[in-house]
C-alpha cells in the first residue's frame, strides 16, 4: 500500500504541481497566457481519455508493478525536457505527452490495485488512505518547493528578475523529476507482481478470455457505473478548480505570488486527513450518502467566492474558505471510488469499470483549464474568478444531484437506515 500510494501522487507531480501552485510563475516563464495554459492542460485530457479507455482492459491483463514503474520512468523523462522551458507549441506536445505516460499504463492498475487491497467492507478505508497518503507525500513535496522557491528571492519576489525566477522555477521542476524517477525504482522493488484475479464461478467475466469489445459492453450495463461517471466529473471539475486558488489570491486580495503559494500548500494540507475521514464515513453511512455531503459544501464554498467582493485586510476569510472547498475536494477523492464496491461491480472487472467511467469523469482535464482561462483573459481581474467560481459552482450543483440519485438506485427506501453490508 505504501509503494501505491508513493506512486499515485509522484507521476503527477510534473503535469499539476508547478501549474497549480506557482501558476502567475508559470504564466510568465513560459510566456504563456492563461487561455494557451488552458489549451496545453486540454491537450493532457484529450490525450488522457484514449489512456483511461485502453488501460483499463491493460491493467485487468497484466502485472500492476510493471504497469506503474514504466509510467513513472517515463514521466519523469517529460520533466527533463519541461525545465527547458518550452515555447505553447512545446507545451502543447509536453501535456499531451504526460497525458498518456501518467495514465495509459497507471490509472487502471493503481486503483485495481486499491480496490483489491481494501476487500468487501473497507473500500472508503482503502481509497482515502490512498488518497490521504497521497496529500501527504504532495504537502510535504510541495512545502518542501515552495521553501525552496522562496530561498531564491531574499530581497522579495517582486524585486526578482526574470533570470532569478527562470532558475527558481527549474530546480523546483528538476525537484519535481527526480521524486519521479525515484518513485520508480521504489514501485518496482515493492509493489506485489501479481495479476489481476477471476473471480470463481464468474467465468463470463474473465477478462483474460473474454474479447475487449464484449468485455467492455458488459460493464457498460451496469446503470450505477454511469452515476458514477458523473459523480467522478463534478468532483473532478472542484479538483481542477483549485488550481486557480493561487492565481486567485494574487489577483483577487493583492497578495504576492510566494505568499498565495504558501496559503494554498497549507490548505493543500487537507488532502492527507479528508480523504480518509470522508472514506471511513462512507463505510459507515454509504459513499454515495457522504458525496452528497462534500458536493453541499462545495457549492457553499465556490458560491462565497462567486458573490461576494474580496478584502484584502481579511485574509483568515481566503484561507478559511479555501480550507471548507479544499476538505470537500479531497473529502469526494477519498469516496467516488469507494463507490464501485456499494454497486457490487465485480472485481474481475474493476480495470475495464474504472476505465469507463474514467473517461467520462475525468473529462474536465479537457476544458475546465481552457474554459476557465478564456473567462479569466475576457474578464480580467476579481469578475473574471467570480465567473469562473460560478461555472465551477454549477457542477458542485450538479454533483450533489448525481450523488443522491445514485444512493437512491443503490438503496431504496426499505435499506436507507442500513449500514452496507459485506456484499
Amino acid at each position: 500500500m505504501l509503494g501505491l500510494i508513493v506512486a499515485g501522487e509522484a507521476v503527477f507531480l510534473l503535469p499539476y504541481y508547478p501549474t497549480r501552485f506557482f501558476r502567475p510563475t508559470v504564466l510568465e516563464i513560459f510566456e504563456l497566457t492563461n487561455t494557451e495554459l488552458g489549451a496545453a492542460q486540454g491537450i493532457y485530457g484529450i490525450m488522457a481519455l484514449f489512456g483511461y479507455f485502453l488501460g483499463g482492459p491493460l491493467a485487468d491483463r497484466f502485472p500492476a508493478r510493471n504497469l506503474l514503474a514504466t509510467s513513472l520512468w517515463t514521466t519523469a523523462a517529460g520533466g527533463l525536457y519541461m525545465a527547458t522551458f518550452p515555447d505553447f507549441r512545446g507545451a502543447l506536445a509536453l501535456w499531451g505527452f504526460f497525458g498518456l505516460t501518467t495514465i495509459l499504463l497507471f490509472w487502471a492498475a493503481l486503483i485495481r490495485a486499491t480496490r483489491e487491497w481494501g476487500g468487501r467492507t473497507t473500500q472508503g478505508r482503502a481509497y482515502g488512505l490512498l488518497d490521504g497518503g497521497r496529500g501527504l507525500l504532495g504537502a510535504i513535496s510541495t512545502s518542501i518547493a515552495v521553501w525552496t522557491f522562496g530561498l531564491a528571492f531574499p530581497d522579495g519576489y517582486a524585486a526578482a528578475s526574470f533570470t532569478e525566477k527562470q532558475e527558481a522555477l527549474r530546480v523546483v521542476i528538476y525537484g519535481y523529476t527526480a521524486v519521479t524517477a525515484a518513485t520508480g525504482a521504489f514501485v518496482w522493488f515493492v509493489v506485489k507482481d501479481g495479476r489481476p484475479p477471476v473471480e470463481p464461478g464468474l467465468t463470463a467475466w474473465k477478462p483474460q478470455t473474454e474479447g475487449v469489445v464484449t468485455h467492455i459492453f458488459r460493464v457498460m450495463r451496469i446503470r450505477a457505473v454511469w452515476l458514477q461517471a458523473i459523480v467522478i466529473l463534478c468532483a473532478y471539475v472542484g479538483y481542477k478548480g483549485f488550481e486557480n486558488y493561487s492565481l486567485f489570491a494574487v489577483q483577487g486580495y493583492g497578495v504576492d505570488a510566494v505568499r498565495a503559494a504558501e496559503l494554498v500548500t497549507l490548505a493543500a494540507w487537507t488532502r492527507v486527513l479528508a480523504p480518509f475521514a470522508f472514506g471511513m464515513l462512507g463505510d459507515r453511512y454509504f459513499a454515495s450518502r457522504m458525496s452528497a455531503i462534500a458536493f453541499v459544501l462545495l457549492l457553499a464554498s465556490h458560491l462565497f467566492f462567486a458573490l461576494t467582493t474580496p478584502v484584502p485586510s481579511f485574509l483568515w476569510i481566503l484561507f478559511g474558505n479555501i480550507l471548507v472547498g479544499a476538505a470537500a475536494i479531497y473529502g469526494l477523492r477519498g469516496l467516488y471510488f469507494a463507490l464501485l464496491e456499494e454497486a457490487k461491480v465485480p472485481a474481475a472487472v474493476t480495470g475495464t469499470t474504472i476505465g469507463i467511467v474514467s473517461v467520462v469523469g475525468f473529462t474536465p482535464d479537457i476544458f475546465v483549464a481552457y474554459l476557465g482561462g478564456m473567462l479569466l483573459d475576457r474578464s480580467p481581474g476579481l469578475l473574471g474568478h467570480q465567473h469562473y467560481f460560478m461555472f465551477l459552482a454549477s457542477f458542485a450543483a450538479g454533483g450533489v444531484v448525481a450523488s443522491t440519485a445514485l444512493m437512491r438506485l443503490l438503496h431504496p427506501s426499505n435499506r436507507q437506515n442500513r449500514a452496507p453490508g459485506p456484499g
